[in-house]
């Protein structure tokens, strides 16, 4: 078992989740509460990572974030560094790819919410921030968790998106998808199985312990 790509990829997966809730429960609420004619070019921009290919998300972050544009100049002078081919890079990518299963989940939680609910807080003074902490998050606990396990698990299998910008450096950028990628590569299918296995399981735990807070709530209510 390839420990440091383990360790790489639990940590790019949390660091994304936690970027994605911050970025993604503020747009969400924007979303959700807005009359804004662009709004719904807002939702297709936020949406369109679904449906591009990783590796065209990958290519376009992977010219942007180099040292043929200038915010890739930029970045490497303020840094000291190139983003493209470092965790920072991956993170950036992470975030972008995934900002959907973020987004979607918490604007659907949102939108639920009874508009009477909301009315009466604007009524009695509430701002758009008390209305955001004191009605919008507590009532949707289960969209937020949703999104975030979503998050999680979806940064953990990113294949496409981590090859292209930050490509397979170990101990930096190698993370469990690239490493069962060089283990078939290899002919090495004892350790890929293996890997997979981890990746798997992984996953099937984010998306139990999901479901089994969904039916715990589901049974409170009831």
């Amino acid at each position: 078992m390839d420990l440091q790509a383990l360790w790489l990829t639990l940590r790019l997966a949390a660091t994304t989740t936690i970027l994605l809730l911050a970025i993604g429960i503020p747009l969400a609420y924007w979303l959700a509460s807005t009359r804004a004619r662009w709004r719904s070019i807002v939702e297709a921009i936020t949406t369109l990572p679904i449906l591009l290919p990783p590796t065209v998300l990958g290519f376009y972050l992977l010219v942007l974030l180099g040292p043929h544009t200038a915010f890739g100049r930029l970045t490497s002078r303020l840094l000291g560094h190139p983003l493209a081919f470092s965790f920072s890079g991956l993170v950036i990518g992470s975030v972008l790819y995934s900002l959907p299963f973020a987004v979607q989940p918490l604007t659907a939680g949102f939108r639920a919410i009874d508009a009477a609910l909301i009315e009466q807080g604007r009524l009695l003074g509430a701002g758009g921030f008390r209305i955001l902490t004191g009605i919008f998050l507590p009532l949707s606990v289960h969209s937020v968790v949703a999104a975030a396990a979503l998050c999680f698990t979806h940064t953990v299998g990113e294949f496409g998106v981590v090859l292209m910008i930050g490509g397979d450096i170990p101990g930096a950028t190698r993370t469990l998808s690239i490493a069962i990628y060089d283990q078939v590569q290899e002919f090495s299918y004892s350790a890929a199985n293996r890997t997979s296995l981890l990746l798997v399981s992984i996953s099937a735990l984010a998306l139990v312990l999901l479901y089994m807070r969904h039916t715990r709530d589901g049974t409170h209510h009831a």
